[in-house]
């Protein structure tokens, strides 16, 4: 730990910033072809009503790795800032509190969700075929959970030590083994979308065993109880209230995707769910490098904030945000100029329409102000001050996705949701700087009082 350590409190920090993060981008880019390979598999093995059925169903197997990312992001930040203050004892009972709640979380999300599942796919905007290869998909998905929740929770934890390489090579090894049991499980063996599913929770099942193994043999970076089961009420508080933003984030998804999928249902066609599926399936895939980015950041910003290096906390957000910037432009500029091509990757054999491409071209053109948004999103808890990132993220949800299309759809069409999507991000965008900018003026003024 104290390499490391010492890396990321006095390193220079262009070479920690790359250090941390090629692996952790390495390993979220690998961890979102998951999501990503389903869409392949399914639309090319099965058809475009499957396509459109897994879209449907898996913003609400998303909730499910909320509540992992809930653990994750909230331990993961205490024990970033834990590390920083050297406060050992936290660090060793720390896992009594990750068990707990993954357990608990794993029994209240998979019995309802697997029994109400009939109603939650039809909620989401499902109907006829596209409604039971839905249910199918989901309940496959939730009877996965614990691992899904566990595993995503352990892996996150490890990279708040900076072990990034570790946690990339244990995400890798589950992609490989989902890559190889996709088409199998889906042709093979005739399970169609369920096939797909279950290979995923293959591979998460494996994730979660290569997490236990890292902590339970020793390995980590600090010592631990493991095999605790004894929460601590001051780490469950803890977490809660540093990983409460990433899950309102991804609970308030879910509700936009009930919204859009039913506009897209009452508004629209089958082939307007399936082309909506593909183009967010591509959006969340060229968000993933992002993803490893804000992993990166967090225990970077979380031990030099324990530190009271705060100036160099508000660098670490300046220079990942603009690194992500310079990683998404390329891919950016290649979706602009050819959507078609890209489309056709995973819907094949359909002739898109100039109207498809340009909502495609809107919809992609919010990646360019996406590093700022992501990395304040984990940057907020790893200073201690998660308000504002619950608050922006309620905001962007509740306030102006939900109302605008529940009503948008109505008057304009189905490609108003296209529109009104990215000019939300974009308003949240300049929300985000005005918001970080304040945060930064503080951490200036507490860094030249501190002696």
């Amino acid at each position: 730990m104290d390499t490391n350590k010492q890396l990321i409190l006095n390193g220079n920090l262009a070479k920690v910033m790359w250090t941390m993060s090629w692996p952790a981008v390495l390993a979220m880019v690998l961890y979102g072809l998951n999501n990503f390979l389903d869409g392949i598999f399914v639309g090319h093995l099965i058809n475009n009503t499957a396509l459109a059925a897994v879209g449907i169903a898996y913003p609400l197997a998303q909730l499910v790795q909320g509540f992992g990312s809930l653990i994750g992001t909230g331990v993961g930040s205490a024990i970033s800032i834990w590390i920083g203050r050297e406060q050992k004892e936290k660090l060793n009972n720390v896992f009594g509190s990750v068990n707990y709640l993954a357990l608990l979380f794993s029994v209240l999300i998979t019995i309802p969700c697997y029994i109400f599942s009939k109603e939650l796919v039809y909620m989401m905007g499902g109907r006829g075929e596209i409604l039971s290869l839905g249910i199918d998909y989901f309940r496959a998905t939730i009877l996965g959970s614990f691992f899904w929740i566990h595993g995503l929770a352990l892996n996150m934890i490890i990279r708040s030590e900076g072990q990034m390489k570790t946690a990339a090579w244990m995400i890798a090894l589950g992609l490989i083994v989902d890559i190889a049991l996709k088409p199998l499980f889906i042709d093979t063996f005739g399970w169609g979308v369920s096939g797909a599913a279950w290979a995923t929770n293959v591979s998460m099942i494996i994730y979660t065993a290569l997490g236990i193994w890292y902590y339970a043999s020793g390995k980590s970076s600090f010592k631990t109880k493991f095999w605790s089961l004894k929460k601590d009420m001051t780490v469950l508080k803890e977490t809660i209230s540093l990983g409460m933003p990433g899950f309102i984030m991804m609970v308030m998804i879910v509700v936009q995707n009930i919204v859009v999928f039913n506009s897209l249902a009452k508004y629209g066609t089958e082939i307007d769910i399936t082309f909506f599926t593909a183009v967010n399936r591509f959006y969340i895939l060229l968000n993933t490098p992002l993803w490893g980015l804000m992993r990166a950041l967090q225990p970077v910003a979380g031990m030099n904030y324990g530190a009271k290096q705060y100036k160099r906390t508000v660098r670490s957000y300046r220079l990942f945000s603009l690194t992500g910037l310079i990683i998404l432009s390329p891919f950016w500029l290649f979706v602009m100029f050819y959507p078609g091509d890209v489309m056709s990757i995973m819907i094949p054999n359909i002739s898109f329409s100039h109207e498809q491409l340009l909502n495609f071209r809107v919809y992609m053109s919010v990646l360019l102000a996406l590093p700022f948004v992501f990395m304040a999103i984990v940057w907020f808890p790893s200073i201690e001050n998660a308000k504002p990132a619950t608050f922006i993220s309620i905001l962007r949800q509740v306030v102006f996705y939900i109302p605008l299309l529940l009503i948008a759809p109505k008057f304009y069409g189905v490609n108003s949701i296209y529109y009104v999507s990215a000019g939300i991000d974009w308003l949240i965008f300049f929300i985000i700087l005005y918001n970080v900018r304040k945060s930064a003026s503080q951490m200036y003024k507490l860094q030249n009082a501190t002696p």
